[in-house]
């Protein structure tokens, strides 16, 4: 595999050294409008090629040095319509190409390259593909990705510990581990980065993520069972700037609660590109400092405290007319600590879990284009976490852990374009490795010095090979893909037996799409596609939860097998204009079925109180079905909104016992969704209104309320309606524009009110609403808001 990129990489070195030319000083200027005004910051590129642009501040743009004959220059960006024309340069010759577009407020025309690998408007895409973007993180005032998630159809944030404030994502009912996260296509977010990494990467370095629901492994491979999250990074496309910072207060006006909990961050984005535009550089920065809050005031947090430092950036160049090198690094350091005495060592409290995370990202890929709009691509991609760990009780010195982790991606890929069809091919290999440990300490009772202990030990490698074909006849397109994968599981460590548990097997899986333009304005798409999980470390196995009453540890089981899943979707997705208003409305129906679905099943506590969840599969497996459905109504260019509802059902085809008896899934609700409001009611003034709800959930409790929380008992939660508001003012300072904001979340503090107490508390036993009523304001400059 190795061996495989490198040669292609020479070859394409080659290509590129061969492929310089000199100055040929054939120039393209112009500038884009949209009603009569010009926009700034959009888009232009020269099709087939790596030339690409963006207008300045003032919506004009200049294309220098362009290869001679006959281009095609496209206009584009979010919230227009594309725009393609055709001309004829010649050296020594500058023309002048206008564009006039069309507002796309709907998001018909918009670029998306996640559902199948390869950019294609979102009309044309075999699957809903949908996008949050840095108009939906300002509107829901988020300040990293996981408070944007539940902004999306069928996407659901949960918290589960009340100590570290680990979370998940639920996409169509299944729980986090479901969901492969991708960092710009790539599979390199770890289990161990998946436990607290939602809550770690902060949006201002997101251009945006686009969402793809139903089975991936096709394309993406393991973990893609319920559907694929991409964070896109930001691109250098032109000089910026933008700095912000804002202030929150956690519980205001919360009764029963400890004082409010104050929440600061700062960021800032920048961005410069060389004159001849074949060199661009962004960098971009984060800081955020958030205190614990205390929700009943018991001297335990509900909230952790949290510090977060990221710094990142991303280079670009191009060599010749159809080569471009693309460099992207990021670097996290988050600590985060939930629990008592916080002015004191995690040992010195009743209860502590204290994580400090060094997440370290690097990519590089390199995109040369052939023929017409061929394309081949070669990457690897890395990520590196350190993590030191605290999860303990009651003063204990054998609590302390370190885990190491580092995950690289590698592969090329071909993308190819023919008269009524297209393709994609590819090669990939994905390589983890994770050892994760106990630190030794010294034993005051018995007098002695434990050693470290290895608690896990594991390499997986995972080499996939891929492709799809789509073909187009009229108003019908079939994409037919596939993806054969060869994973191997290794683990160092030893089982209770002392023996070392290796797995390994070779999955097929396929999958079927049909899209069909019904009318101009109704598109109808069907889908079948086969998923995996291949039986590896999750990120709950990572994450421990700490109470007096008991631990609660999870772990494989030596005989799991690998979990598989059948999804079949299909949707109809409407988008018109009645009179001067824009309405688009999507419906889709989804059902899944899991073959040796993995679910856990709870020992007796030992005698230090651990309970062991080992994952096994269970007998029959269990299905998700449901529908999702959202509406966008857009009567003007100051005026929009957007709803999504979820209803579905999870269920086990026979009743678990962990689950108390019961077939649902614990955690999910079968009903949830959001709203979003954004209107400009003045040229410098905008209102904006976010919303989610959550329908009731069943939920395990064993805390300390009722008589024998070992056993514990089955709860049914209330449902909730989180509505939050935010108004800003924007004015220019010289040619910079400034803006002011206030807001405040979760007004009617629709958020848990029984919370259990004191150190022998249940932590799990959290639901609803991640946060309490907040306020927050802030500001911003920059020549981009």
């Amino acid at each position: 595999m190795k061996n495989i990129i490198i040669s292609l990489a020479f070859l394409m070195l080659a290509q590129f050294s061969f492929s310089q030319k000199k100055d040929n000083d054939a120039i393209i200027v112009g500038h884009v409008v949209c009603n009569g005004k010009h926009i700034p910051f959009l888009n232009i590129i020269v099709k087939g090629t790596t030339i690409g642009v963006s207008t300045d501040a003032t919506g004009h743009y200049r294309l220098i040095d362009l290869p001679l004959g006959k281009l095609t220059i496209v206009a584009s960006g979010m919230g227009y319509k594309s725009l393609e024309k055709t001309t004829e340069i010649k050296a020594n010759e500058t023309i002048e190409l206008n564009f006039d577009i069309m507002e796309d407020a709907l998001g018909i025309d918009e670029v998306v390259v996640t559902g199948d690998k390869g950019a294609s408007k979102r009309t044309e895409a075999p699957v809903i593909v949908s996008s949050l973007s840095p108009k939906l993180f300002s509107v829901s005032q988020s300040v990293v990705l996981s408070e944007s998630l539940n902004f999306s159809p069928g996407l659901r944030m949960e918290t589960n510990c009340q100590n570290c404030g680990f979370n998940q994502v639920r996409m169509n009912g299944m729980e986090g581990p479901y969901s492969q996260i991708l960092i710009n296509s790539r599979p390199i977010f770890s289990g161990l980065a998946g436990v607290y990494g939602l809550e770690l990467i902060p949006t201002n370095m997101i251009e945006k993520v686009e969402i793809v629901r139903g089975g991936g492994s096709a394309l993406y491979g393991s973990n893609a069972i319920a559907g694929t999250i991409n964070m896109i990074l930001k691109d250098p496309l032109n000089n910026a700037f933008e700095i912000g910072s804002s202030s929150s207060l956690i519980g205001v006006g919360v009764d029963g609660a400890d004082s409010p909990a104050l929440d600061y961050n700062v960021n800032f984005n920048a961005s410069v590109v060389s004159d001849d535009y074949k060199t661009g550089l962004s960098v971009y920065g984060f800081y955020r400092d958030k205190e614990a809050f205390d929700a009943n005031n018991d001297g335990f947090s509900e909230l952790t405290q949290l510090d977060n430092t990221t710094v990142g950036s991303r280079f670009f160049h191009r060599f010749g007319f159809r080569g471009k090198l693309a460099v992207d690094f990021f670097h996290i350091n988050e600590e985060r600590r939930g629990g008592n005495k916080f002015n004191y060592l995690p040992h010195e409290a009743d209860i502590a879990e204290q994580l400090e995370h060094k997440l370290t990202t690097t990519a590089i890929s390199y995109d040369q284009f052939f023929r017409d709009e061929d394309k081949l691509s070669i990457y690897l991609s890395g990520q590196k976490v350190d993590r030191a760990s605290y999860y303990g009780v009651e003063q204990s010195l054998a609590d302390y852990g370190q885990t190491d982790d580092f995950t690289y991606n590698m592969g090329v890929q071909y993308n190819g374009k023919l008269k009524n069809s297209s393709f994609v091919l590819g090669l990939e290999n994905t390589r983890s490795s994770l050892k994760d440990k106990k630190l030794g300490y010294f034993d005051y009772v018995n007098n002695i010095h434990t050693d470290n202990t290895i608690v896990a030990n594991q390499t997986s490698s995972t080499t996939g090979l891929f492709g799809q074909y789509s073909h187009k006849l009229n108003s019908l397109s079939i994409s037919l893909g596939g993806r054969f994968d060869y994973y191997e599981i290794k683990d160092k460590s030893n089982d209770s037996e002392g023996q070392n548990i290796n797995k390994s097997g070779r999955v097929f899986s396929p999958r079927v799409n049909i899209l069909y333009d019904i009318l101009p304005e109704l598109q109808f798409r069907l889908s079948y596609s086969q998923g995996y999980r291949a039986p590896q470390i999750f990120d709950e196995d990572l994450h421990i939860v700490s109470s007096t009453t008991q631990r609660i540890i999870h772990k494989n089981s030596p005989g799991l097998k690998k979990e598989t899943s059948h999804s079949y979707m299909t949707s109809l997705d409407y988008n018109t204009k009645i009179g001067s208003t824009k309405v688009g409305f999507l419906i889709e129906g989804f059902h899944t079925k899991l073959n040796d679905a993995f679910v856990n099943v709870a020992s007796e506590p030992d005698a230090n109180k651990i309970v062991y969840y080992t994952r096994t599969n269970a007998e029959n497996g269990a299905v998700v079905y449901g529908i999702n459905t959202e509406l966008n109504i857009i009567p003007s260019n100051t005026f929009s909104l957007t709803a999504g509802f979820t209803s579905q059902k999870s269920r086990y085809k026979k009743a678990q016992d962990i689950s108390f008896g019961k077939k649902e899934f614990m955690r999910t609700p079968n009903n949830y969704g959001f709203i979003t409001i954004d209107w400009d009611f003045s040229e410098k003034w905008c209102l904006s209104t976010s919303g989610n709800y959550t329908g009731k959930m069943y939920l395990p409790y064993y805390g300390n309320t009722i008589p024998n929380p070992i056993e514990g008992e089955l709860r049914e939660s209330s449902s909730f309606m989180d509505l939050g508001t935010k108004i800003e003012y924007t004015t220019k300072i010289n040619k910079a524009d400034v803006q002011f904001w206030a807001g405040i979340k979760n007004i009617f503090n629709a958020y848990q009110n029984d919370f259990d107490i004191n150190i022998d508390r249940d932590p799990n036993y959290v639901y609803g609403p991640g946060t309490p009523r907040t306020v927050s304001f802030g500001i911003k400059l920059g020549n981009l808001l």
